[in-house]
């Protein structure tokens, strides 16, 4: 195995993910009240962006599809507001770290598999910028270099839970399904990456399972757990 991809929010940064949301919006809607936005109007414009997203069938990028039913909404304005969301993501976003966990093992755990020679990838659903996706990996204590790939709405052309976000991964690095191994919190989003190939693990520490899929036959626990099993199927 040479490549492991790392799912980001509720895996390498603990969070409650409705308790995210809302803090991601209540900064983001404030912050952009001052430029003529009405919050719940912006609200429902960005959910219906993301919705795009989430059935992008790969002819362009996500951050395409994003702006294109932005601007189906606010007309010229969304693409001349651009700039406020990207300032948005440097400063105010940051706040909304307050309401997610720490956990210390994650960057014992990402330092010995470096060590270990393996090549790491944020593979956090790309509805986010890089920006957005680089400050989370900060929020868990991560630098930027840890990760030698970010998958964010600018780079990709699918989102989870559909599998061609895998293989868009695969054919960007050039490596093999059966190299991989996919990291992740959500039994749907991450665990489909098994259908392309790849050898997955579940984490529970903020594990979501909104369909109560049938999850085990995926290796699974913390950080601890995982380390273990990496040394054990992969490093011995």
């Amino acid at each position: 195995m040479k490549y492991i991809l790392f799912d980001l929010d509720g895996t390498l940064l603990p969070m409650d993910q409705e308790l995210f949301t809302k803090a991601y919006f209540k900064y983001l809607t404030t912050t952009l009240a001052t430029h003529g936005y009405d919050k719940a109007h912006l609200v429902d414009a960005i959910w219906q962006g993301t919705a795009k997203m989430i059935k992008n069938d790969g002819t362009r990028t996500n951050e395409q599809v994003f702006w294109e039913s932005f601007a189906s909404i606010y007309g010229k304005k969304a693409y001349d507001d651009e700039p406020l969301f990207y300032h948005f993501y440097q400063t105010e976003f940051n706040k909304a770290q307050s309401v997610c966990g720490f956990n210390p093992k994650v960057k014992d755990v990402i330092t010995k598999l470096k060590q270990a020679g393996f090549k790491l990838i944020l593979a956090s659903n790309p509805i986010f910028p890089k920006i957005a996706q680089i400050a989370r990996v900060k929020w868990a204590g991560l630098k930027e270099d840890d990760f030698e790939l970010y998958t964010s709405y600018e780079n990709m052309s699918y989102c989870k839970p559909n599998p061609k976000y895998y293989e868009a991964i695969l054919q960007k690095t050039g490596c093999k399904a059966s190299d991989c191994l996919m990291v992740g919190n959500d039994a749907l989003e991450d665990m489909i990456a098994k259908t392309t190939g790849m050898d997955v693990f579940l984490v529970t520490d903020c594990l979501i399972n909104q369909k109560n899929l049938d999850i085990t036959s995926y290796p699974k626990g913390n950080f601890d757990d995982l380390l273990n099993y990496i040394k054990t199927k992969h490093l011995s």
